[in-house]
């Protein structure tokens, strides 16, 4: 009887352990909520400062405009000039021979030209201007030739390019590279020039190879600089561009002016203006877009 009501005490332990278990038990908390964060409300205020301001600016000088062309003349007013634009944008692509095609085409032949004549001055205006930054006796042995060459009317190349190539688009873009190559090059030697000598002292003590001092050192520290000249660059190569077609003939937007020039219309010829600023314009947005994703300075 004795052993039928108390049980060993181990046998006791195993029997009340999974009871045990189970009673303490309980069941997983929810994860409270996080708090999110209030959306920090959008600044109307600093879009209407960017906004506002060239607005007013354009509307001034639109309204400068209409003011001097309301009693009529040879020079078209701001409506008239517009539905022109309209007309003209409406098939910008026609082709009715070499020397009638549309102003689409003039402008995408113009922008083939500077990206050959640019590309070109990039290729040999970055290498040399790393080159003149990084070896002193290249620095000056070649700085008085570039202060020489640089301040050269751009038109005053062209004659050089037509004598050499014989034909007009290769000189047109022989200007285009004399004159987008010296920014690149001074701003790209400038930035070799101005990198801490203690990295190039940690270079000398790690026995870098110039190659690597090139490409881990200088390229990473001068790119902001170098970045600054090609936008330069590309400004002048755009201006020269339309000069140089005035001269050389052909398609392109310059030519294209100086067409409608010999047709006395003047309306086109100011739809040109806006249309070369607005593509100068683009190209320099678009540089600087480029330039502030790998600089943390202001651009």
């Amino acid at each position: 009887m004795v052993s039928a009501v108390f049980h060993s005490p181990l046998g006791g332990l195993d029997d009340e352990a999974p009871a045990a278990s189970t009673s303490t038990a309980a069941p997983a908390a929810a994860p409270a909520p996080v708090a999110r964060r209030p959306r920090k409300p959008y600044d109307w205020n600093g879009l209407l400062l960017k906004v506002l301001p060239p607005l007013i600016g354009v509307g001034l000088l639109v309204g400068i405009w209409a003011l001097l062309t309301m009693n009529g003349g040879s020079f078209p007013t701001p409506a008239a000039t517009f539905a022109e634009a309209v007309k003209l944008f409406a098939d910008p692509f026609y082709s009715k021979g070499p020397n009638d095609q549309g102003i689409g085409w003039n402008i995408l032949f113009s922008l083939q030209r500077v990206a050959i004549g640019f590309g070109l001055a990039a290729l040999v205006g970055i290498p040399a201007g790393f080159l003149i930054g990084r070896f002193s006796f290249l620095n000056h042995m070649v700085s008085p030739l570039i202060s020489l060459l640089r301040p050269v009317s751009p038109l005053a190349w062209l004659p050089i390019g037509l004598l050499v190539f014989k034909a007009a688009n290769p000189a047109a873009i022989w200007t285009i590279f004399i004159c987008s190559i010296w920014p690149m090059v001074i701003n790209t030697a400038v930035g070799v020039q101005r990198v801490p000598t203690d990295y190039l002292n940690v270079a000398r003590v790690l026995n870098l190879s110039e190659w690597k001092v090139m490409t881990r050192i200088l390229f990473p520290a001068v790119l902001p600089y170098m970045l600054t000249g090609v936008r330069l660059s590309v400004g002048t190569a755009w201006l020269v561009i339309v000069a140089a077609e005035m001269l050389t003939g052909g398609v392109g937007i310059g030519f294209w002016v100086w067409d409608e020039w010999n047709n006395l219309n003047v309306t086109h010829i100011l739809i040109a203006i806006f249309v070369i600023g607005i593509v100068g314009l683009l190209l320099e947005w678009a540089l600087v877009a480029i330039a502030k994703r790998f600089t943390y300075d202001e651009v």
